[in-house]
C-alpha cells in the first residue's frame, strides 16, 4: 500500500484567488508595469538623442524613438585623443579603489561590531560626527598640498577612503546576520582574530560587500570633483573629466572667428545637444553591465540600512 501511494501520480493543487487578490495583483502588475517605464524611458530617451538629427533634438520633435540617424556625437567623442586615457584612468580608480575602499571599512566594520572592543561606542560616536561637520574644501586642499598628494593617483584613492555610512552599514550586517557565538565556537578551536575573520566573517558576509563595491564603484566611476580640484596632469585624469572638457569646446564659440569657423563652431554648438546625450551613454555602459551582476543583493543590502544598532 505505501509502494502504491509512493508511485501514485501527484496533482498539483491549484489555490483559487478570490476576486478581492486578483483586484490586487492587476493592480500591482499596473503600478509596477509604470514604474518600469518611468525608469526606463530617461535610458531609452537619451540613447534616441544620441543616434538622433542634432536638429529634431533641439526643436523638441524627439520624443522617444531616433528621428534620422546620425552618429555624429559618438565620433566627435571618439575622435579625442584622450578618449581612452581617460577611460584607463577611471577603470583603474574603479577597481583599485573599489578594492581598497571595501578592504578598510569591512575591517572597521568588524573592529566596531566586537561586544568586547574597548570604546568601540566613543569611536562611532567620532565617525558619525563627520557625516554632518567637515573641514572644508580649503584646509582638505591644504591638508593633501601638504602630504604631497596633488597630481598623483594616490589622492583619487585616499580621498573618501571610508565612508561612514557604508560603515555602519556593514557593521549592521555583521552584528544582526552573523552570530556571535559563530566567533566564539571558532576561539574555543583555536583560531585568532585574523582567522576567525578570514574563515568565518568574510565568507558570510558577501551580500553587503557586493552592495559596498556597488556604492563605491559608482562613486568612484562618476566622480570628477576631486580630480577637477587636485589633479592638473592630464594623463591622471578620469573619464568625466574629457567628457565634460568635449561638451564644453563643442559649446564654445569665438566671436573673432571668420564666416567659415563661424558656420562651423554655429554646427557643434547645434550638436553639442546630442553629443550630451551620447556622453551620458558612454559614461553610463560600464556600470549597467555591471550592475546586473549585484542586483540580486541591493534589496537587501538597502534593508540592512534600516537596521539599527
Amino acid at each position: 500500500m505505501a509502494e502504491m501511494i509512493r508511485n501514485a501520480p501527484h496533482k498539483k493543487t491549484k489555490i483559487r484567488e478570490s476576486r478581492g487578490d486578483r483586484i490586487f495583483s492587476v493592480f500591482n502588475y499596473c503600478l509596477l508595469t509604470v514604474f518600469a517605464v518611468l525608469a526606463l524611458y530617461p535610458l531609452v530617451y537619451a540613447f534616441s538623442a544620441s543616434v538622433s538629427d542634432p536638429i529634431a533634438v533641439n526643436s523638441g520633435r524627439m520624443v522617444l524613438f531616433p528621428i534620422g540617424f546620425n552618429l555624429e556625437g559618438y565620433k566627435a567623442i571618439f575622435e579625442n585623443k584622450w578618449l581612452l586615457t581617460g577611460y584607463a584612468n577611471s577603470i583603474f580608480y574603479t577597481v583599485v579603489g573599489t578594492a581598497m575602499n571595501v578592504m578598510v571599512t569591512f575591517m572597521a566594520s568588524y573592529s566596531l561590531s566586537r561586544k568586547d572592543m574597548f570604546g568601540h561606542g566613543v569611536i562611532t560616536f567620532f565617525m558619525v560626527f563627520t557625516m554632518w561637520f567637515g573641514g572644508g574644501l580649503i584646509p582638505t586642499f591644504l591638508v593633501v598640498k601638504s602630504l604631497g598628494l596633488i597630481n598623483t593617483r594616490w589622492v583619487l584613492l585616499l580621498l573618501g577612503l571610508v565612508s561612514v555610512y557604508n560603515c555602519i552599514i556593514c557593521r549592521s550586517f555583521i552584528s544582526n546576520s552573523i552570530p556571535y557565538e559563530l566567533q566564539e565556537a571558532a576561539r574555543i578551536d583555536g583560531c585568532n582574530d585574523f582567522q576567525i575573520v578570514w574563515r568565518i566573517i568574510f565568507p558570510l558576509s558577501g551580500p553587503v560587500l557586493a552592495i559596498l563595491a556597488l556604492y563605491y564603484a559608482l562613486g568612484h566611476w562618476n566622480g570628477y570633483f576631486n580630480a577637477l580640484m587636485y589633479i592638473d596632469d592630464r594623463a591622471l585624469q578620469p573619464l568625466q573629466i574629457f567628457l565634460r572638457e568635449i561638451l564644453v569646446q563643442n559649446k564654445r564659440i569665438d566671436i573673432n572667428a571668420d564666416a567659415e569657423e563661424l558656420e562651423a563652431m554655429m554646427a557643434r554648438v547645434q550638436m553639442a545637444q546630442t553629443m550630451k546625450y551620447a556622453l551620458i551613454m558612454v559614461a553610463s555602459v560600464p556600470m549597467l553591465i555591471i550592475y546586473p551582476f549585484v542586483q540580486k543583493f541591493f534589496v537587501k543590502g538597502v534593508m540592512i540600512g534600516s537596521v539599527k544598532g
